[in-house]
């Protein structure tokens, strides 16, 4: 059987599609099976035919991948940071997928964020070599980030005494990030504490350690009612941010760099001087939380769930569909939004028109309740509370155009 293949670059029309075996079928051949009608066919449902290249032929649940609107997002946040004056570093735990990290690398993007070390190493070894563990490091991993920093500058986060003594003392010269707490309150230091200083000075002035500068992530911005809220939070993050580098190298500590971010404040945010590069993710996608908002429009959205309706009762008022917590998360969405919901589903995905009359009120491990009773067999396609989460749920995506599907992209989960 013969697969399609994507490269590297912009992914051409199915006609243009290179052919070769997929590394799943290649694992499948070594097996003992007796032709792609049996076991074959079994251990290996989600390889895709030559023969069936439309959306409505995929096996459900799926994860669909628009190319056009990843690219036009893609393009439009490098464009946003080049006209604020900032290196752009996305943050790949989004989408945890070599090929889309390229665009971003190709569009020029100075670096990536990862949320794991796994996915420090994957990117690593294919040739991302400037990473940011945005995420306080654990000490027992202490070994494995330093296989990863002798192949890749490896950015870590602390943000108390106890881990800057501990990176100290075990001797790698790390170059490390202090986080700060610029108003999300989940973790950094408190930028006006005066320990808060000294733990600057301490990796400063560090013998072992590379002091990479400071580093804060504003997500109390999903927090916010309105783009005007978003935007306020977005500011108290700059401003936080510049005011403690002023304060630190007013002390004599010099700070190489101030990085920020987070998709709804990149969204809004009018000027960011004073940092020097900014994080976000969630923009490559965008979901329904960021819908609500308002860091994109519907329409923008390009991640998506193919699920199936399962099971329909007469006279229930709902419908179950093959799409539940292991697709979607059981991230319950925006705090601000219309009404309560795990998942909305599309009317008109083209015109990027939501239903008012059905949506996913409860997820179960893989049951998908849906408040209207649709018809069994049907077809929906779901936009996800949380992309990032949601992508997660899953081991590829079905790369698509329209509703024609070109290309199959691996998503390198792991810890």
């Amino acid at each position: 059987m013969r697969h399609l293949l994507t490269v590297a670059g912009r992914v051409p029309r199915a006609s243009a599609i290179a052919l070769v075996p997929s590394p799943a079928a290649a694992r499948n051949e070594a097996l003992d099976v007796r032709g792609e009608e049996g076991w074959l066919s079994l251990l290996t449902p989600h390889i895709l035919p030559l023969t069936d290249m439309q959306i409505t032929n995929l096996p459900t649940p799926a994860l669909l991948l628009d190319l056009d609107r990843l690219e036009a997002n893609l393009a439009r946040m490098a464009q946003r940071a080049r006209a604020l004056r900032v290196a752009l570093r996305p943050h790949i735990k989004t989408h945890k997928c070599v090929e889309i990290a390229e665009r971003q690398r190709a569009l020029g993007a100075s670096g990536i964020t990862v949320s794991t070390l796994y996915e420090g190493q994957v990117f690593a070894q294919h040739g991302f070599d400037d990473l940011t563990w945005a995420f306080p490091v654990p000490l027992t991993r202490l070994p494995q980030a330093q296989t990863v920093a002798q192949g890749a500058r490896l950015g870590l986060v602390a943000d108390t005494p106890d881990t800057v003594a501990a990176l100290e003392r075990f001797g790698h010269p790390f170059h490390v990030w202090l986080k700060v707490d610029c108003g999300y309150h989940r973790a950094g230091v408190d930028p006006c504490a005066e320990w808060s200083l000294e733990l600057a000075r301490t990796l400063h002035d560090s013998r072992v350690l590379r002091f990479a500068g400071i580093l804060s992530h504003s997500g109390h911005a999903y927090h916010a009612r309105s783009r005007a809220e978003m935007a306020a939070a977005a500011e108290e993050e700059r401003r936080i941010m510049t005011a403690f580098a002023a304060r630190l190298r007013e002390a004599g500590i010099h700070v190489p760099q101030v990085s920020v971010g987070s998709t709804p404040a990149m969204s809004v945010v009018e000027r960011l001087d004073g940092v020097d590069e900014a994080r976000p993710g969630n923009y490559a996608f965008y979901d329904y939380t960021q819908t609500v908002l308002g860091s994109c429009a519907v329409t923008d959205c390009a991640v998506t769930v193919l699920a199936s309706v399962v099971s329909s009762q007469p006279g229930a008022r709902h419908s179950i569909v093959d799409a539940g917590a292991l697709a979607l998360s059981k991230d319950t969405g925006p705090e601000h939004g219309p009404h309560r919901t795990m998942g909305e589903i599309f009317e008109d995905y083209d015109r990027g028109r939501l239903r008012a009359d059905a949506h996913l009120i409860s997820l179960s491990q893989e049951h998908g309740v849906v408040s209207a009773r649709l018809p069994v067999g049907e077809q929906v396609r779901v936009l996800p509370n949380h992309s990032c989460l949601t992508a997660a749920c899953f081991d590829e995506y079905h790369v698509v155009r329209g509703h024609e599907v070109v290309g199959r992209w691996k998503i390198w989960r792991g810890r």
